[in-house]
């Protein structure tokens, strides 16, 4: 009842003209401050997502030793040829995979997507963002400008509000790594993505970021770099810590093997965050990998319990028998059965690129899905609750409440704890910012005074 009350407040302080006012303050600062994803506004909504300081402990708690259980996974897959296949890695993946980090952990900076439904306290896991967890930064700017909203100004009068900031995290997790690797000098630092992607205003705020705390910072694009003696640079500007942005699949495919950053790393003269093994974690598989009763021998008590808790039922698509609710099943007969209680995913995509909802779906078009991905690598995984929220914006001028879908998610530092946490809104179950629609809201922490 504590975040109900809290939502209520907010929202019984928004009249027309408070509203107005504070929308005209938000597009205004979201233009000031490049909070802008491609030509579309960041945030569409007046009310940032709240949870209780008791919500956000259980979020936290619960994650730590689902950690645990994908940092196990991962490093048994280094060591097990055998056992690695269950991530469904093509060749070069495998080839890249040798290449030990001189730091510790496959995975130092990431992002867990998930349904909160915090009427009932249910968290369900849907994906692990191992590979580049993106708007670490946006949604640090968003917290400062949710906070000077004229509407905020009154909600601050009766509640406490805690920001949940990241992005220094993010510049600890690459120090961190640097000086494990033998790093003694200050880093310069290289933020590795393509030019023409829709979230460069997000590297212009870490850039300023790490300025503001005396690291050089510049924005790369990985096929205007330079490897030689040892050394990788963009036009002179040398390059120890990679804050890689970009994806591994599409370095791989635009440059090959022998790209410089690919090269500058193998050879352990530059520091990338996240490494090449973070590629096992990113892959849709991992959860299947968690979920498979196949692997349960792998997990003590408490890992066992958060996996059967949190991560929804998740299979690599094939022809065998497995277990559903621990009881047996033929698996392709079952999907084809129940696909209104499934979703198939490609195991190595984003932005929502393949993935097909089986209650979305006819009959037909679920079966050829199926087809596909028996072909392909695919996962198939339980359809999750999926919660909803009322949030205000103004429409045409005028100020309208209504629900929409929400996600939940955490972002992790050094593989270890969560700290911060984006949330998504949509009126698509997809729930993707970057597949079109949504919004970006900052998360808070709130208390009535």
């Amino acid at each position: 009842m504590a975040l109900k009350e809290a939502i209520r407040t907010y929202h019984d302080l928004l009249t027309d003209e408070l509203a107005a006012e504070s929308q005209g303050q938000l597009t205004e600062q979201m233009q000031q401050r490049g909070l802008f994803f491609g030509e579309r506004p960041l945030c569409t909504v007046l009310r940032p997502r709240f949870l209780t300081p008791q919500q956000y402990l259980f979020l936290r708690k619960s994650i730590r030793p689902l950690l645990r259980a994908f940092e196990k996974i991962s490093e048994l897959a280094v060591k097990d040829a055998e056992f690695c296949k269950q991530f469904g890695l093509v060749g070069w993946e495998e080839e890249l995979l040798k290449h030990e980090p001189r730091f510790r952990g496959h995975t130092p900076l990431t992002r867990l997507d998930a349904f909160y439904v915090t009427d009932t306290g249910e968290l369900k896991f849907t994906e692990y963002n191992a590979e580049v967890p993106a708007a670490s930064a946006y949604n640090d700017v968003l917290n400062e400008v949710f906070y000077g909203l004229s509407v905020m100004g009154e909600f601050l009068r009766r509640y406490a509000v805690r920001p949940l900031p990241t992005r220094h995290s993010v510049l600890h997790v690459l120090l961190d790594a640097y000086r494990q690797s033998g790093g003694t000098e200050r880093p310069q630092i290289g933020i590795l993505d393509w030019h023409d992607v829709p979230t460069r205003s997000e590297f212009e705020l870490f850039t300023q970021y790490f300025k503001t705390q005396g690291y050089e910072a510049k924005i790369v694009d990985p096929r205007e770099m330079a490897y030689e003696n040892g050394r990788l640079h963009h036009e002179g500007f040398e390059i120890d810590v990679i804050y890689k942005r970009v994806l591994i699949t599409e370095l791989i495919e635009r440059g090959g093997l022998d790209q410089p950053v690919v090269r500058a790393v193998r050879d352990g003269n530059v520091t990338m965050v996240n490494p090449f093994r973070c590629k096992l974690l990113y892959k849709k598989m991992s959860l299947s990998v968690l979920s498979d009763e196949r692997n349960v021998h792998l997990f003590n008590k408490k890992e066992t319990a958060a996996i059967h808790n949190h991560i929804p039922w998740t299979r690599t698509v094939e022809e065998r028998k497995t277990t559903y609710g621990g009881l047996p099943i033929d698996l392709i007969p079952f999907m084809h059965k129940y696909k209104d209680q499934l979703v198939l995913k490609p195991n190595d995509d984003y932005g929502g690129h393949g993935i097909v909802l089986g209650w979305q779906t006819n009959a037909s078009g679920w079966e050829q899905a199926v087809e596909q991905a028996l072909a392909e690598p695919y996962i198939v995984q339980e359809r999750v609750v999926i919660p909803e929220e009322p949030y205000p914006s103004m429409i045409d001028g005028r100020l309208q409440i209504y629900d929409r879908l929400l996600d939940t998610a955490p972002f992790i530092f050094h593989g270890d704890y969560v700290d911060g946490c984006l949330t998504r809104l949509s009126t698509d179950p997809l729930l993707n910012v970057s597949a079109g629609g949504g919004s970006t809201v900052p998360t808070f922490v709130v208390e009535k005074r």
